[in-house]
């Protein structure tokens, strides 16, 4: 996972240090962290226990660090060459998430759409509710590997204006505005997936990015995205428009996941599946003219740099995919990740693939079982880096 943060220049700022002092701020998440990124105000625990906003944390520890390592559990002992052993593995996994997964599912209704077609857009992932799960399990296990935090950038305690750019079901605009009862908090999406109930400084709007933003220049305090990766045809673009809209001084910040699984602890030969499956994705990215590969070699950050953005700060986190490591909260937010990708699979590929790849429906099915079949293997102790 990348997660990178970014400033916008203030058009008053005279000399080009000043300049770069006191403009708009970006940031942009991913797998290392720049030690130097400012802290911000702490975000929620969970959807249900949030952080005083007054208080503020450096991220630390397991979750993060350019050098990060995750201590691996004691109990990874499955047979990774038996298919019926590793499907009980995937049962007690699924198992093992329901206690984990109930209090979000309590609180939060999904509501499949019908897809609204945008005039530049295709998004590449469903809109059904099972898929919209998924989002609402990976948003709480980010928030686990991000040390409780919604977010990295130091907004301050009191922003006013909030954009939420491919808000899906909305989860991150609605535990942002539990957080800041004050704030205005606007969650945009391509598709109508959003609850029916929300906070009253929170609303919904269909929108699609890659067209003209209709808001005033200079409007925000903060602008967000998250898992934009793939839908995407010009980066720069983009993050001009969040620029143009941001407040001189204030901060904007991109989360994107890379798609390959990595492992510390496991030797992953060139023709594994999770390579296979990685070169897949960004081939059919490449093909369609929007990239999987964002959060590689620094290409949030550049686009941000060449937007206009300073002061930008560049995170790397790992995101465990299974639940081996030692670290109980990362264990958690390793078996969430696994319940998300489970059933996200074929959504995932069904229609990058067959529209970009030329593959039939049946050969997308057996692609997707045999990397299931390695993502079940605890004992690879598989990472995404965010």
């Amino acid at each position: 996972m990348a997660d990178t943060t970014a400033k916008t220049s203030s058009p008053r700022a005279g000399a080009a240090a000043a300049a770069a002092a006191t403009p708009p701020t970006a940031t942009a998440a991913a797998a290392a962290a720049t030690t130097a990124s400012p802290a911000s105000p702490a975000s929620p625990k969970g959807p249900t226990s949030p952080r005083s906003p007054a208080k503020s944390a450096t991220p630390e520890g397991e979750a993060f660090g350019t050098e990060q390592h995750i201590e691996v559990a004691d109990d990874l002992e499955e047979p990774d060459d038996n298919d019926d052993a590793n499907s009980a593995v995937g049962s007690s996994i699924q198992s093992s998430t329901g206690s984990l997964t109930e209090s979000i599912y309590a609180y939060r209704v999904l509501h499949g759409r019908t897809f609204n077609a945008p005039k530049t857009s295709e998004y590449w992932a469903p809109n059904d509710e099972q898929q919209n799960e998924g989002l609402d399990l990976l948003h709480n296990a980010a928030l686990m590997v991000l040390n409780d935090e919604l977010f990295l950038a130091p907004i301050g305690e009191n922003p006013q204006k909030v954009l939420d750019v491919g808000t899906g079901t909305g989860i991150w605009a609605i535990d942002f505005a539990d957080v800041y009862p004050a704030a205005e908090v606007i969650g945009t999406d391509l598709s109508p997936i959003q609850p029916a109930w929300m906070p009253p400084n929170v609303k919904f709007e269909i929108d699609d990015c890659l067209l003209d933003w209709t808001w005033p220049e200079n409007h925000f305090d903060y602008i967000h995205m998250r898992m934009l990766y793939g839908s995407i045809p010009d980066w720069n673009d983009l993050y001009k428009k969040a620029f143009k809209h941001l407040k001189p001084g204030k901060w904007f910040e991109d989360v994107e996941f890379d798609v390959r699984i990595q492992s510390d602890h496991a030797a992953i030969p060139e023709d594994h599946m999770f390579n296979t499956w990685a070169e897949a994705f960004y081939e059919a990215g490449d093909k369609l003219g929007r990239s999987f590969r964002i959060a590689y070699d620094g290409s949030l950050k550049k686009a941000m740099t060449e937007a206009g953005f300073v002061d930008i700060h560049e995170v790397k986190v790992k995101m465990p995919c299974h639940g081996w490591p030692r670290d109980p909260k990362l264990q958690q937010a390793g078996l969430l990740m696994f319940a998300m990708l489970d059933q996200s699979l074929e959504g995932f590929c069904l229609y990058l693939f067959s529209k970009a790849l030329g593959w039939t429906a049946e050969e997308i099915l057996l692609f997707v079982a045999k990397y299931r079949t390695e993502l079940k293997k605890k004992s690879l102790c598989g990472w995404l880096q965010v």
